[in-house]
């Protein structure tokens, strides 16, 4: 039985300092690993124990660990996880499979086409973007991988109903929209994680799917999973959204991580009890 394990990363697997949730008091707090070094500087963080979780985890013969996230190429490569290097991840949202690091151009192609068919085209997006932000909250608008869009904001500045706004003239495109800590998504509705995690159990003969995630871009991906995991943070907490093979965690921050890890472990294991 192989066990495909697709992780959402940012605030799921990994956490930056802003986002670690340390509210215990400091003799207890837990013991931090970092992953991913940017301009020479620590970014993101997971626990020791979550860390050594992983790496036992990546050990095993019968799991594909897939990382799954929105960011780019370049982005998702500068994270070092624990155990085995992942031979498959799927990055800017389901846009971009990597193998081996490289970029699959079979599943860029098939990409493509979908979203030429079924949205409208990032350019009209991108442009909507930057006409309707207010530069007072404003602060970088990017186009990602040639795929999406985002802004960097100043959230606290951000009206709730220029976001709802955003939604609705996006939803009417076939673009959804995603609140993440300062950046606000623009994301073609094809353009999914779920997509690219279930080409990645059929290359890999995968029998069962775990998935973990906190945002909205995640629930595709969750609810294609056969169990799956959000922590007690992000939006899918804020909104109260599960089903019934998704378990609502209630550790947020780091400790979520921690945990993520620890439920995949424990499912694996399960499953490779039964399998024998």
């Amino acid at each position: 039985m192989t066990v495909l394990v697709a992780s959402d990363l940012d605030r799921t697997l990994i956490y930056s300092t802003a986002a670690l949730g340390l509210t215990m008091p400091d003799p207890v707090a837990p013991r931090l690993l970092c992953v991913e070094v940017h301009e020479s500087r620590p970014l993101s963080y997971m626990t020791e124990t979550a860390a050594a979780l992983l790496a036992e985890l990546t050990e095993d013969p019968y799991v594909v660990f897939v990382p799954t996230t929105t960011r780019t190429r370049k982005q998702y490569q500068r994270i070092r996880f624990p155990g085995r290097p992942a031979r498959y991840a799927i990055c800017a949202n389901g846009g971009q499979l990597l193998v081996d690091g490289v970029p699959d151009r079979d599943w860029r192609r098939q990409v493509a086409a979908r979203l030429a068919e079924e949205c409208a085209p990032l350019e009209e997006v991108h442009d909507h973007l930057l006409a309707a932000a207010d530069p007072a909250w404003l602060r970088k608008a990017r186009v990602a991988e040639d795929l999406f869009a985002y802004l960097v904001v100043e959230r606290a500045l951000v009206p709730d109903e220029w976001l709802k706004s955003l939604a609705e003239w996006a939803g009417a495109r076939g673009w959804t929209v995603s609140l993440q800590g300062r950046k606000i998504y623009a994301v073609p509705g094809p353009l999914t994680k779920s997509a690219a995690m279930r080409e990645v159990a059929r290359r890999t003969g995968a029998t069962t799917t775990l998935a973990a995630g906190d945002s909205l871009l995640d629930a595709d991906l969750l609810l294609a999973a056969d169990a799956a995991w959000r922590p007690g943070h992000g939006e899918l907490a804020d909104a109260r959204w599960t089903a019934p093979s998704v378990t609502p965690l209630t550790e947020a921050g780091v400790l979520a991580g921690e945990e993520i890890v620890r439920a995949f472990a424990r499912e694996a294991g399960r499953l490779g009890r039964l399998d024998a």
